[in-house]
């Protein structure tokens, strides 16, 4: 019985869209050995680097660094498990305009430009990589940080804070209890189930914003509920009334709500000792449609 709802849960995870939508490719054309990476579809003005990383699993991904001039913080971005990075261009670049933000996201192994195959630990190997390039290849500290994690993205997002403890703050979008609870309402976590995020979210000690639509039908929105009850730091979390799991970008709140999180940690950023910031946070007060189902029952 473990084995089969494990596989079960493993093939209601990861559909990356068939045929990628977007192309990364060498300047110049032939072997292009010297040029940089181009992301067709996007050009030279839209101030975007793309990286092409070797993670742990042997696989090569695609990562996209959206820069903003005056960026207050960056913004680590894992989005969902219908979407790869061609469709999620134009929501990066409101999302950077809006929060006065960097950007960097990146496709899972299996989607997109990005090798390999799709799976639980794939997608750890896969941001842990981006947050070493972010490291190397723009100093960004952890506390300059804020990690991003919509639907399945919300794993490989809490497996990334549960680590550091230093981050500015994390964003929880339609996320996940765990693989085996979006089908079954267990109660305990069986070894064999996929992205706990139920234990994780216990060990992250930055603030935490959760946002989840009341009428979501693919993860129900308990799971946004239970996953802020067990946030040590919790921000006010946004439930939109009446949205689903891939239409939260169109509500207005939405953006309203997330530019009052990013003020927040720049005040605490600006005003309050790292070591002391994590007291205070729970008391703060402070668009367009993606393709990002995190899981669909076929």
């Amino acid at each position: 019985m473990g084995n089969v709802t494990s596989n079960v849960a493993a093939k209601f995870a990861f559909f990356p869209p068939d045929p990628p939508t977007y192309e990364v490719y060498r300047e110049g054309g032939g072997d292009g050995k010297d040029g940089g990476l181009v992301f067709s579809g996007v050009t030279a003005d839209k101030n975007m680097e793309v990286h092409l990383l070797d993670t742990k699993g042997g696989n090569k991904i695609v990562a996209t660094f959206w820069k903003h001039p005056f960026a207050r913080f960056t913004l680590l971005y894992s989005h969902g498990n219908a979407a790869d990075l061609g469709q999620m261009q134009e929501l990066f670049i409101e999302l950077r305009a809006h929060l006065r933000v960097n950007i960097m996201s990146y496709d899972y192994s299996g989607y997109g430009g990005s090798s390999g195959k799709p799976s639980e630990f794939n997608t750890y190997y896969d941001i842990e990589a981006v947050y070493n390039c972010l490291r190397r290849e723009y100093g960004i500290k952890q506390e300059e940080l804020i990690v991003y994690g919509q639907s399945v993205g919300s794993g490989p997002t809490l497996h990334l804070a549960s680590r550091l403890q230093r981050l500015r703050g994390v964003v929880l979008h339609s996320a996940i209890l765990s693989g085996i609870r979006v089908l079954y309402p267990v109660k305990l976590t069986f070894w064999f189930d996929i992205f706990k995020n139920i234990d994780k979210i216990r060990h992250v000690t930055c603030p935490v914003l959760v946002i989840h639509g009341t009428d979501d039908e693919i993860v129900a929105w308990s799971h946004g509920k239970r996953l802020w009850e067990l946030s040590k730091e919790k921000y006010d979390p946004l439930w939109v009334k009446g949205g689903g799991h891939c239409n939260l970008e169109t509500y207005p709140e939405y953006i309203k709500h997330l530019r009052d999180f990013i003020n927040a940690m720049e005040k605490l950023s600006a005003t309050t000792p790292m070591n002391s910031q994590m007291s205070n946070a729970s008391s703060l007060r402070e668009t367009r449609q993606n393709k990002c189902l995190g899981f669909v029952k076929r």
